[in-house]
């Protein structure tokens, strides 16, 4: 079979994006900016930058193409070179997106962070990333990065994006960067070259950083277009945290590469804002976050009735499993289903997707595209087989070679290595796959709980959980027990307006029983205020299992949820 690269519609992309690039070469900002540029769509609205505090800044792709050529020779003033990294630790400010694609002009490496990270997570990552630039603010560098500086000699300049002159050991941006010529000669950027280092936490361990190659533009512009629909004239809208992968593979490249309008919204979430928002930007394509839906769905859909939001022609959500009601609930809000996509940091782009015109069925995450080879596979006898009879739960596999898979995890080969096998590339998420062709996700492998002789999928009983009107927020362990192994337990947030008493405790454990049966549905519930969750989304079981086991907060560092 052919390699996922040489399927038409990517082979499409790669002449598309590379055709202002030197013979050859392809760089995702030159792709994503300077193209524009060159073919005469200079002017159009790239980014349109929403300040907290009302400012609207817009910057149109000529604008971005100096501001970012601008930055790549700071870069170069400072002998910042290519394969050199450059760390990102900021909010969604300007700054940032000038940042991305001039680190990425000059061939050096950019790895995002999020602001919310504490001094230690961002240490490891430094650390591990041998950081020899990094961006942020004042207040972050005096915060985070001046108490462990001195324990990162590898990290030579910090530039501070708000500080007016140079000081206590970091440079002024626009100090450095203003004064530099807005055109940039770069050498040939090989497709192979590597481009983003992105922090996964996983499940156990240390941070890994999945690497990622400039080919990986042509996944980001094919699924751009294909799973979110996106075309020249749509103002698009992407929520995601630019220190999580989501935040710049779509938040920052697909977007550009489709010469679509971005919004950029510096805010955190409110919900009147985000609706005021869709209908005074225009937004047609919004793509975000099961748990922002969830804190829409919270809001009430009665927020979104009398705004105009007829524009909106496309809603998605990626960053962990989407339940069902929050699939029909965008009917409500919306007056069209949310879309549920499937992808991790290491695919560097959307796999499974539930696709414009496709038939949604709530609770799916879709169907491979279609250069996507995926599969159920499980260990039998002869080692790893792949199961081909529908509704059989096994691990999701994938035929590896698409052009953003993940090169390598950095200076850990073997870490890398044991995420292949038999020709798979094995993502670790638990799944099964019906009769038609729809992929359903069960849970994390080290996430399944064992009880009784049985294997149970968190994901199913939260999703249950959390279709009763009393549960806004729901995560479910397997807490140890003597005689069954492990017994389900569910930690429930409770909707306003319902008390956690022991009676509501009592109708959510019947109503699980009668939906999913006695064996499967959770024997314990614990009424919390809220659930731990990544940046991105993802339920921290671990973190709930160490504490439902006593442990120590010192205890649980290696339970931190990344960018995933």
């Amino acid at each position: 079979m052919p390699s996922p690269s040489e399927h038409p519609l990517l082979a499409a992309a790669r002449t598309e994006l590379a055709g202002g690039a030197a013979a050859g070469g392809l760089n995702i900002a030159e792709a994503a900016v300077d193209r524009h540029v060159n073919e005469g769509r200079g002017d159009r609205v790239a980014l349109r930058w929403l300040g907290k505090r009302g400012d609207v800044v817009d910057l149109r792709y000529r604008d971005l193409a100096a501001l970012a050529n601008q930055f790549g020779n700071a870069l170069r003033s400072l002998g910042v070179g290519a394969g050199d990294r450059v760390f990102a630790l900021t909010g969604r400010v300007p700054e940032l997106y000038q940042t991305v694609l001039g680190t990425l002009k000059n061939r050096s490496v950019l790895c995002p962070l999020f602001a919310a990270f504490g001094p230690e997570p961002i240490r490891t990552r430094l650390e591990k990333g041998q950081g020899r630039v990094l961006v942020t603010t004042d207040a972050l560098y005096r915060k985070k990065i001046l108490p462990i500086r001195a324990a990162l000699p590898a990290l030579e300049h910090v530039i501070s994006i708000d500080l007016p002159e140079d000081r206590d050991g970091a440079l002024s941006f626009h100090r450095l960067v203003d004064r530099q010529a807005t055109s940039f000669v770069g050498g040939q950027t090989k497709p192979d070259d590597p481009a983003l280092l992105h922090f996964t936490s996983g499940t156990t361990g240390s941070p890994k950083g999945a690497v990622h190659v400039h080919e990986a533009v042509v996944v980001h512009h094919a699924t751009a277009r294909y799973a979110l629909g996106l075309e020249p004239a749509d103002v698009f809208w992407c929520t995601a945290d630019p220190g999580w992968v989501t935040g710049t593979s779509y938040g920052i490249v697909a977007p550009l590469t489709c010469g679509v309008t971005s919004i950029v919204d510096e805010a955190e979430f409110e919900a009147e804002r985000w609706y005021e928002n869709l209908e005074k930007q225009r937004v047609s394509v919004f793509y975000t976050a099961p748990t922002a839906i969830r804190m829409l769905m919270r809001a009430g859909a009665d927020l979104a009735r009398g705004r105009d939001l007829s524009r909106l022609r496309f809603v998605a959500s990626v960053g962990e499993p989407l339940n069902p009601d929050a699939v029909t609930w965008g009917e409500q809000a919306f007056g069209m289903p949310i879309r549920d996509n499937w992808w991790q940091t290491e695919t560097g782009g959307i796999m499974i997707a539930n696709v414009p015109g496709m038939t949604v069925r709530p609770g799916s995450m879709g169907k491979p595209l279609p250069w996507v080879e995926a599969g159920i596979v499980r260990r039998g006898a002869h080692g790893l087989e792949e199961i081909r009879e529908p509704d059989v739960e096994g691990e999701l596999a994938l035929r590896p070679g698409w052009p953003s898979m993940f090169r390598a995890y950095l200076n850990e080969p073997a870490r890398y290595e044991k995420c292949f096998e038999a020709g798979w590339y094995l993502t670790g998420d638990l799944a099964k796959r019906d009769a038609d062709g729809y992929y359903w996700f069960v849970g994390r492998a080290d996430d399944v709980i064992k009880t009784a002789g049985h294997l149970i999928g968190p994901f199913e009983v939260e999703s249950t959980l959390l279709s009763h009107p009393a549960v806004v927020e729901a995560a479910v362990i397997g807490k140890p027990d003597p005689l069954a192994l492990n017994i389900v337990k569910a930690f429930v947030v409770p909707r306003p307006g319902y008390a956690a008493t022991d009676a509501l405790r009592d109708e959510l454990i019947g109503f699980a029983r009668k939906k999913l049966g006695p064996a499967v549905a959770p024997r314990e519930i614990a009424f919390v205020e809220s659930v731990p969750k990544t940046r991105s989304g993802k339920v921290m079981r671990r973190l709930l299992r160490a504490r439902e086991l006593g442990l120590e907060e010192g205890d649980t560092s290696t339970l931190e949820g990344g960018p995933e």
